[in-house]
């Protein structure tokens, strides 16, 4: 009996162990596609979605690589897959799902990576010689080869109808028969769209790579660059790197930038009074309130301190209750009026800060009063 009972017991540790070792063999590679698999997933989405079959889409970490059929539409492909969130880089090739699904053949003895280029971009890029266009706000550059002096005239014509009045024509071009570029179409919808805005701008070509870089003033701007480039350079892959201008201030920073003193100017000239033993607000302060209201709201990110107060009448222990409740009162009011109610602290001082003398009645009207302040608290 205690044979038996031993053999099972051993084989059941062997397998206990065993389990974390097999799943970790299972696991962690198909971890390592999950990236690039859910690109792929939502790149070939977003095609669908606009009505575009693609033939393949691959992913190297996060740079796509579309064969899409011969007719599709390069640029509008090329801005529907940059706009997939987690896409850094696009390259596009054309000819049909057949021709796509044979790339890992070819690729078999090399990495994706490397052979890529080489077998579906390099006949599309081998009549484009390296150049590069750029603007700043004084001027447009453009240096490249190009195979003739008419070539090179019509580059400057283009670029002189772009110009506008404040900019001069950075002339870097070179003649190169052999090499150059053949006309200046290859680079006229560049030229055009890298004229609009201001700042610094580029786009760099080196032979298989567009680099894009610099500021545009909005994203159809940066669309329109983006669909140029692929133009010029059909199948190169694209790096756009360029950016958008930083949001400009928001119209309420100017008031808020003058709120402190907007607000040492209202409690100078209106007051908050109450009548006397109540914590309702008398007849000639309540459109007191209501300018307080419209001044808060001019500054939605103002924070203040409703403050009640009370003359010397009552006794100190129903004094400090009473301005606790004319602070709360001026609050709630302001809050009806559309003030955010977390904006607002509402604290009582009962008669212990007096602004007049008590031994009037005018003085005694007086310091029946809330005060609107900066919240010391922020």
């Amino acid at each position: 009996m205690p044979g038996p009972v031993r053999r099972p017991l051993v084989i059941w540790l062997l397998a206990a162990l065993a389990v974390p070792v097999l799943l970790t063999a299972v696991l962690v590679p198909a971890r390592a596609g999950t990236t690039e698999d859910d690109l792929r997933e939502r790149t070939e989405a977003a095609l669908k979605a606009r009505g575009i079959e693609a033939g393949r889409v691959d992913f190297d970490g996060r740079d796509a690589h579309v064969t899409v059929p011969a007719n599709a539409d390069e640029g509008q492909v090329r801005e529907i897959v940059a706009a997939v969130d987690g896409v850094r880089a696009v390259r596009i090739d054309h000819g049909s799902a057949a021709q796509a699904t044979s790339s890992p053949t070819t690729s078999s003895t090399t990495s994706p990576t490397t052979s890529s280029p080489t077998t579906s971009t390099q006949p599309a890029q081998a009549d484009v010689p390296a150049f590069e266009v750029g603007r700043t706000d004084r001027s447009i550059r453009v240096q490249a080869p190009v195979r003739s002096q008419a070539v090179k005239d019509a580059l400057g014509a283009e670029v002189r109808q772009v110009l506008g009045a404040d900019r001069e024509y950075d002339d870097r071009t070179t003649i190169d028969p052999a090499n150059g570029l053949a006309d200046a179409t290859t680079l006229t919808a560049l030229l055009r769209a890298l004229a609009l805005g201001t700042g610094d701008a580029s786009v760099r070509y080196d032979g298989q790579t567009l680099t894009l870089s610099g500021q545009v003033p909005d994203q159809a701007t940066k669309a329109t660059v983006g669909r140029a480039a692929a133009k010029a350079v059909p199948g190169a892959v694209v790096a756009d790197q360029l950016v958008l201008p930083a949001p400009p201030k928001t119209a309420a920073s100017e008031p808020c930038r003058t709120f402190p003193t907007r607000l040492a100017q209202f409690t100078r000239q209106y007051r908050i009074n109450f009548l006397s033993g109540t914590s309702i607000v008398n007849d000639a302060s309540k459109p007191s309130v209501i300018k307080a209201a419209a001044l808060l709201k001019s500054c939605p990110t103002a924070r203040i301190e409703v403050a009640g107060h009370t003359d010397n009448l009552g006794s100190p222990a129903t004094s400090l209750p009473l301005s606790e409740r004319r602070a709360a009162a001026v609050k709630a009011e302001l809050v009806r009026l559309g003030v955010a109610p977390g904006r607002i602290s509402a604290n009582g001082y009962g008669e212990a800060f007096p602004i007049a003398s008590n031994s009037t009645g005018a003085g005694r009207i007086a310091n029946r009063r809330v005060e609107i302040r900066p919240n010391p608290a922020g």
